[in-house]
């Protein structure tokens, strides 16, 4: 085979993960941190497993009063958050926008990495999706001990919208779940825009997908993941479902795969709430004040207020 023909096949199922199923860290530091009033304390962080680097990840999230050990949920907020990143995420970039935004909300924020890659730091969600679940499953109980919940609401970015249904339906994750909150979750998988279809043509390239990266292979609309976890009901018994998608969604396509059916199941699209929101996939759940209003609508939504444009400023 010559050279070029060789490389054909590592080079598209590279430009794949990359392009396609990918949730970018948010490059922006930090914001100094800021005393607000009812807000869980900071504190350094007792897990060590924030991100690639501990020490920084630790400074990072306890800065803005997320991944506090001490926090104990409030009557007004009864059930700890947990936060799950999207593919090559991890458990600060993703949430230095939605973590801060619920922590000054009066409510106890906790974040995970998940699907880690040996050799592989900082970018996570690379993983075997049902592995990832497992560590969820370990966290969940970390942070219900910790905080003496009895059970958590779960909101998740892309991957981290969908992966906590496996959890929920095979490793009895309802029982430990109020809430899922999934924005632009990849529940069906995508079709990444048609290029899976390419796949054939590329001798090896399905492989080293599977190989390399298990995390994204398993997001191809129609894997073996994906038709397991959808068989019998999109739905588990007892726990309520929120999607928040965006139509401009570029990653997980076409965003309406992103719905789920079954009982106790809210859809929202963003442009329905305002607009004129042109955020896409990663803005969504990284930056996006609109959507992060929703979250909280999903979160408590006894105490829900309209989302609108004007959410942007609240």
């Amino acid at each position: 085979m010559l050279p070029w023909k060789r490389a054909l096949g590592p080079l598209t199922a590279l430009l794949l993960a990359v392009v396609c199923l990918a949730t970018p860290a948010v490059a922006a530091p930090p914001a100094t941190p800021t005393a607000v009033p009812g807000a869980p304390t900071a504190a350094v962080s007792a897990d060590p497993a924030v991100s690639a680097d501990p020490a920084v990840s630790a400074v990072s999230a306890s800065s803005s009063g997320w991944n506090d050990y001490s926090c104990k949920p409030s009557a007004a907020h009864p059930r700890p958050v947990v936060l799950v990143h999207g593919t090559l995420g991890n458990a600060v970039d993703n949430w230095l926008g939605l973590a801060p935004y619920l922590v000054n909300r009066g409510y106890c924020v906790f974040s995970l990495d998940y699907g880690q890659l040996p050799g592989v730091p900082f970018f996570h969600g690379l993983g075997p999706i049902d592995a990832s679940a497992g560590q969820l499953a370990t966290y969940v109980d970390k942070v219900l001990a910790a905080t003496g919940a009895a059970k958590v609401d779960i909101v998740g970015h892309s991957q981290g919208g969908m992966m906590p249904r496996h959890y929920l339906k095979f490793l009895g994750g309802a029982a430990k779940v109020n809430a899922l909150v999934g924005l632009a979750p990849s529940n069906r998988g995508s079709t990444l825009l048609g290029l899976t279809r390419l796949l054939p043509y590329f001798p090896g390239a399905g492989d080293l997908l599977n190989e390399k990266t298990p995390g994204l292979a398993d997001q191809v609309a129609g894997s073996a993941f994906l038709t397991k976890l959808n068989a019998g009901g999109d739905t588990v018994p007892g726990v309520r479902y929120t999607v928040i998608a965006t139509r401009y969604d570029e990653v997980v396509t076409p965003y309406r795969s992103q719905f789920l059916t079954g009982p106790d199941v809210r859809n929202v699209l963003l442009q329905d709430l305002c607009p004129v929101d042109i955020s896409e996939h990663v803005a969504i759940g990284t930056i996006d004040r609109i959507a992060f209003h929703e979250v909280t609508n999903a979160l408590d939504p006894a105490r829900a207020t309209p989302t609108t444009c004007s959410s942007v400023i609240g």
